[in-house]
């Protein structure tokens, strides 16, 4: 029988809280969150032009967290980003309060029918939960190329109070973070328009039409 090549992926620590900023050597320095990193190339070269950034990517798929995780050792990154075998959801409740600068998104969801709604990544519950952990003045970027879906996310983030659309449109123009995934990239070079949303998490107290 042949053995899984994937059975030792990589996992956050057991446990019912753990702190991603110590898995990455953030100290008590907020971190950057991307959900579904897939290959990669994103966050690597979002490590690539920020120096001082640190990373975790929770990929559902054993394969390429495993695959992406020993790509950042290898590229001489592993001290600072860690990519690990996790669904979002029950992973995320396990982080501490205000631990994340930047949250991504990059084109969840391939199943973008509306049959498939139900299998949403962004979901009210996570979108709440991403409040909890963004700091406030911290930042969540989502980007689709299936106007569809963008729609959908815009509907779900709206009916969080804790994010503000950022300046006054979570509609973006330009991703502003010197790194793109390939999925963007083949958007771009297919033509493709990609629907980029950005929103700033408010601080306490700050009213909701601020």
């Amino acid at each position: 029988m042949r053995s899984d090549p994937y059975a030792d992926a990589p996992h956050l620590p057991e446990g019912d809280a753990v702190d991603p900023r110590t898995l990455v050597g953030a100290g008590s320095e907020p971190i950057e969150l991307e959900i579904g990193p897939g290959r990669g190339w994103f966050l690597i070269e979002r490590l690539e032009a920020e120096p001082g950034v640190r990373m975790v990517g929770l990929e559902i798929r054993r394969k390429w967290a495993t695959i992406v995780d020993r790509r950042l050792a290898g590229r001489g990154f592993g001290d600072r980003a860690r990519v690990f075998a996790e669904d979002v959801r029950p992973a995320i409740a396990r982080f501490p309060d205000a631990c994340v600068r930047v949250a991504y998104l990059h084109f969840p969801d391939p199943w973008w029918k509306k049959r498939h709604q139900k299998r949403l990544v962004l979901t009210p519950d996570l979108c709440r939960e991403l409040a909890r952990v963004v700091v406030p003045g911290g930042e969540l970027f989502v980007q689709t190329d299936v106007p569809e879906r963008a729609d959908d996310y815009q509907q779900v983030v709206a009916q969080e109070p804790a994010f503000a659309p950022w300046e006054g449109d979570p509609r973006v123009a330009e991703n502003p973070y010197r790194a793109r995934s390939p999925r963007e990239r083949r958007a771009i070079e297919d033509g493709l328009p990609v629907v980029r949303m950005r929103w700033r998490r408010r601080s306490p107290g700050e009213s909701c039409g601020s």
